[in-house]
């Protein structure tokens, strides 16, 4: 089985909740969109969005610990998403993974991923090297045809136990604690270094969304939007990741 682990930012530091609840309600939508029924998804969070999709293959966590704020350097953004990839990651122990995905709250993931590792139960895990940016709202989407894993969160697929969970997770710690879980465009190195190599996707596995409004690394004026990786937003794509306009 596939778990996805989705960590959602709190509305205390969000631009705007109403969005980010929008975004995430298409993110949710995306991951249950998968053609096999042989995944579950962990949502990480401070409070609940309130959405009207539900699924029985969903499970809610709030956290108590505090949202990130400016004058608590231990709380900053990326802990916090750290601390609730981890929290995620351990409670997915219950559902008997073999494999888990952190997904960023506002991307699009490919229907295929869940039967695609059904298959291959063994395996150390995939990087996604190939995949999508689009710019919100538009109608056009631009294909990333190499090291998609280093600009997007959503990018690694890793068999669970080299996820490295500790016996007994803490959740008051800085950013070194939780860094393997935060640095996606390293877990690959990682691996390698530990003779536990991951191997590239096969097929474009997500969309990575910019312009929200809420992108905790990049926005789209740091990232290289080249006419010649663009490509119409086919309905067969639109269908695959679950991506419609908000």
């Amino acid at each position: 089985m596939l778990v996805f682990v989705i960590p959602l930012k709190s509305p205390q530091v969000s631009n705007s909740w109403e969005r980010v609840t929008q975004s995430f309600e298409r993110c949710i939508k995306s991951i249950c969109n998968q053609i096999s029924p042989d995944f579950h998804a962990i949502v990480v969070c401070h409070e609940q969005p309130k959405i009207e999709f539900n699924h029985p293959q969903i499970t809610y966590i709030t956290v108590d610990f505090p949202p990130p704020n400016e004058t608590n350097p231990i709380a900053r953004g990326d802990t916090d998403k750290g601390r609730k990839i981890l929290k995620g990651l351990m409670y997915a122990h219950q559902f008997s993974p073999t494999h888990t995905m952190a997904v960023d709250a506002d991307d699009c993931i490919s229907k295929n991923l869940a039967a695609f590792i059904k298959q291959h139960p063994n395996s150390n895990g995939w990087f996604i090297n190939k995949g999508y940016k689009y710019k919100e709202g538009s109608k056009y989407i631009y294909i990333k045809r190499k090291k998609f894993y280093s600009m997007c969160g959503t990018s690694n697929i890793i068999r669970y136990d080299l996820n490295f969970l500790p016996e007994n997770a803490e959740y008051n710690r800085g950013y070194g604690y939780y860094k393997y879980y935060i640095d996606h465009g390293k877990v690959r190195d990682v691996l390698e270094n530990k003779a536990k190599p991951i191997e590239p996707l096969p097929f474009p596995g997500a969309v990575y969304i910019v312009e929200t409004g809420e992108n905790l690394f990049y926005g789209s004026m740091k990232l290289n939007f080249n006419i010649f990786d663009r490509k119409s937003l086919t309905q067969s794509v639109k269908d695959e990741f679950g991506l419609y306009t908000l």
